[in-house]
């Protein structure tokens, strides 16, 4: 049976002296893979190569372990395969997120915590779970998460393996056309008109056309009117589109 592989995203609740480890941390490795990028001939796109030449000084500069040096590394010629296959430049590296595997990483399913290597000690970090969470990591044993850190938060994305269900066989299957005019056709026949959404969009179109006519010329207090207004605008339309998309696919799904 094949296998495969979620993310359970769990918030930590790591102590104050836990917290000042992990953002010294996050930004030692940050700092290890911009100076990676920028010291190793940008060409190179292999791990092992960069391993070669930026491990020791990767060790040296910024006091990362051994793993967590290997894991700059590998994060750095991941990002440079992705760059070049898109034709883009490499992303900047923030200090929001910190790559582990098995040898720096452990979950204790019983103390509902997690243990993880950082800048300068090995440290235990409370997790706070929800009973979908505890389901979903019951009896795991992940080997690679990924520490992030979002707003004033800390997170942990645990990756768990599991077998994946037998796939099913069916001859009865409902194909949908998604386009504009029609915003749904099915293999059936079955057909959502999109004129009314049309309509919509374009009314908000032009009344937004008007207020913000007054937006540019208006006084100070009817420019900031004027900007409330387009806001609760553009909420309004967002949240029509939401609800019609939703009913269009109840509708698919009832019929499935």
């Amino acid at each position: 049976m094949a296998e495969c592989i979620y993310t359970v995203n769990c918030k930590m609740a790591p102590t104050q002296e836990q917290m000042s480890e992990i953002e010294d941390t996050l930004k030692a490795f940050a700092d290890a893979c911009i100076w990676i990028n920028d010291s190793v001939d940008a060409r190179i796109r292999n791990r092992v190569i960069i391993h070669h030449f930026a491990y020791k000084d990767v060790r040296a500069k910024f006091g990362l372990s051994a793993n967590l040096a290997v894991n700059a590394i590998t994060r750095v010629a991941g990002n440079r395969k992705t760059a070049h296959l898109n034709g883009s430049d490499v992303v900047e590296f923030k200090p929001t997120s910190v790559s582990y595997d098995a040898r720096i990483f452990a979950f204790r399913e019983l103390d509902e915590m997690v243990s993880l290597t950082l800048l300068r000690s090995r440290q235990r970090i409370k997790l706070v779970l929800s009973d979908y969470q505890k389901d979903r990591l019951r009896g795991s044993r992940p080997t690679s998460a990924t520490l992030c850190k979002k707003g004033r938060g800390y997170y942990i994305n645990i990756q768990v393996k599991s077998e994946a269900p037998e796939p099913v066989h069916t001859n009865k299957v409902l194909g949908v056309d998604l386009g504009i005019t029609d915003i749904a056709m099915t293999s059936e026949g079955q057909s959502f008109c999109g004129e009314a959404i049309k309509d919509i969009k374009n009314h908000y179109a032009s009344v937004r056309q008007s207020v913000q006519q007054v937006v540019s010329k208006g006084t100070r207090s009817c420019r900031r009117r004027g900007r409330q207004l387009l806001n609760r605008l553009s909420g309004k339309e967002s949240r029509y589109q939401k609800q019609i998309n939703h009913e269009i696919s109840k509708a698919i799904i009832a019929r499935a």
